[in-house]
């Protein structure tokens, strides 16, 4: 099942963001991956998982020749 990520997206676009297990609950952002890990990691979380929402959403359609 797809995980909606609207509300996240708005507040932290352009940011690196360290997210929970769930993929939903946001544990810490930064302006880089290192700054949103130890960020999650100084909160406990051993593994938080990274991503980074873009400055805006473009499409992208590939092919190949």
């Amino acid at each position: 099942m797809a995980i909606d990520w609207t509300n996240i997206y708005k507040k932290y676009k352009g940011l690196w963001v360290a997210l929970e297990n769930d993929e939903k609950t946001v544990l810490a952002s930064g302006k880089t991956a290192k700054s949103a890990w130890d960020k999650a990691r100084k909160l406990g979380h051993a593994k938080p998982i990274l991503t980074r929402f873009p400055s805006k959403l473009t499409s992208y359609v590939g092919s190949h020749q």
